[in-house]
């Protein structure tokens, strides 16, 4: 079940107003069945690799409270939980690398290719569960004694197939206390479902359309083509997670749970190892907190720690997808931030000998765009059918000389018309002045809520029709998918 699907609008708020109607003793349990009925509207076997998820890191949890030797519990619980992720995710790419390795050697290997269906959401709620256990583990928090609790911890809807991905010490406290309704929280989680409704299906699925006609034919929509439609998949992919995450946190603040940030205007960061701070955040301080540190991370010198990170990226590039360019991707976010840090004396040095001043407008600037080039390039390796095909469409990104296209109206036949395309770019103005406030620690939505009740619900109405206007639909009203449901 999509949030932005019809059957989503009918569920939700089925679950809310029985959610407060009922018993404080059935309120969990309410919401288990409705999050598990809702992971199941996409497959329901698959629900059973939850429960096994489920089963597995509770019971680790309980056993790490009785024995001495933790780690080898430690271990099982991550070998079991990570081979069922291996296996539907990266079983036939690990079979086909071997292959090729082979075929290096002189060696014709005929490998068996798997008709596998990736579960949606399997790396989300495996890691989610996997942090539990180490939790636990560490001694952070208690083992979870109430099984159905714990379960709920590990399926909670909103959150469930695209993160964030959150930790037991906040999550799994705060489902403890069933909530009572608080009107302040409900329109707060609603003007945060507006916000991440806007950008995903107005914003998002709109530029997806120029996207997808130039990558989707990048032999014909060369040079500039490419250019402009990076940039736009730069703005997509922000819109497109950022807006399941967002909605995710408006759906639990209406139930009266606070779900992280995962996202802090990380376009507007003044470096790559910034910009990682303020992206996927979830899943930054997962690989953070659950590898780099227990990896040694800055504590054993400069060598070792660089050596940290490029592991950390090289995993978070595979953890997005079983392909060569998700590896090249991560690596390139990795090798992004080595080299910063290399050559940090020597910018401070240039810096100091040219009278520059940091905290200029113009030298944050010059900053910012230089961030966003790098981060912007690495996507495409991200975008990319492959690592070839990433390649190619990189030769065909420099080469092809065609700059006139931005002024000739050549863009116009790229899927989306004149007025569609102005009404992107004012879009993503309004997505700018939204994250240049965030920086600023200016909340638009407290704003909203010192106003009187007519401007309020004025707002509400108007940001609704908006949606419903400009929304992008489809032909025959289809949802689009969210990006990060393939991972």
């Amino acid at each position: 079940m999509l949030f932005n699907s019809i059957d989503f609008l009918i569920f939700f708020p089925i679950v809310v107003g029985l959610y407060y109607v009922l018993p404080k003793k059935v309120k969990n349990l309410w919401l288990l069945a409705a999050s598990y009925y809702f992971y199941m509207c996409w497959n329901a076997r698959y629900a059973v690799l939850i429960l096994f998820s489920t089963i597995v890191t509770y019971l680790s949890g309980l056993v790490l409270e009785k024995v001495e030797r933790k780690k080898p519990v430690v271990a099982l619980s991550f070998i079991l939980n990570l081979s069922v992720l291996f296996y539907f995710k990266y079983a036939n790419f690990a079979l086909g690398a071997l292959q090729k390795v082979f075929a290096l050697a002189g060696i014709n290997l005929t490998m068996p290719v798997y008709d596998i269906i990736l579960p949606v959401g399997i790396s989300f709620y495996t890691f989610q569960a996997l942090s539990y256990t180490m939790d636990v583990y560490r001694g952070e928090i208690y083992a979870e004694k109430n099984f159905f609790q714990y379960a709920l911890f590990v399926s909670f809807f909103p959150q469930l197939v695209a993160g964030p991905i959150e930790r037991s010490k906040n999550l799994l406290k705060q489902l403890a206390t069933p909530r009572k309704f608080n009107f302040e929280l409900a329109r707060d989680g609603l003007l945060l479902m507006i916000w991440g409704f806007f950008l995903k299906i107005v914003l998002a699925d709109r530029i997806a359309i120029f996207v997808d006609t130039v990558y989707g034919d990048y032999t014909t929509y060369a040079g500039w083509y490419l250019i402009v439609a990076t940039v736009l998949f730069a703005v997509q992919i922000y819109c497109d997670f950022m807006g399941y995450s967002v909605i995710a946190m408006g759906a639990a603040e209406i139930l009266g749970i606070h779900l992280m940030e995962n996202f802090d205007a990380p376009y507007l960061s003044k470096s790559v190892a910034e910009f990682w701070r303020r992206w996927h955040i979830s899943l930054t301080s997962w690989f953070k907190d659950y590898l780099y540190i227990p990896l040694g991370g800055s504590r054993k010198g400069k060598v070792r720690k660089y050596i940290n990170k490029m592991i950390v990226f090289l995993l978070s590039g595979l953890w997005h997808g079983a392909s060569f360019s998700f590896i090249v991707w991560g690596g390139l976010n990795g090798l992004y931030q080595i080299i910063g840090e290399i050559f940090r004396p020597a910018r401070d040095k240039a810096v100091s000998l040219l009278h520059l001043h940091r905290e200029s407008l113009g030298h944050k600037l010059i900053q910012i765009v230089i961030t966003f080039m790098l981060v912007d390039f690495a996507w495409i390796f991200f975008r990319a059918n492959g690592l070839k095909e990433a390649l190619s469409i990189i030769v065909l990104m420099f080469t092809v000389k065609n700059p006139w296209i931005l002024f000739d109206g050549s863009l116009y036949n790229c899927g989306i018309d004149n007025k569609n395309l102005l009404l992107i770019v004012i879009c993503i103005c309004i997505l700018i002045f939204a994250d240049f406030c965030k920086i600023k620690k200016l909340k638009i939505r407290e704003i909203i809520v010192q106003q009187d009740y007519w401007f309020r619900w004025g707002i509400i109405v108007f940001a609704i029709t908006g949606i419903l206007v400009f929304g992008k639909w489809g032909p025959a009203f289809e949802q689009a998918n969210f990006i990060y449901f393939q991972f």
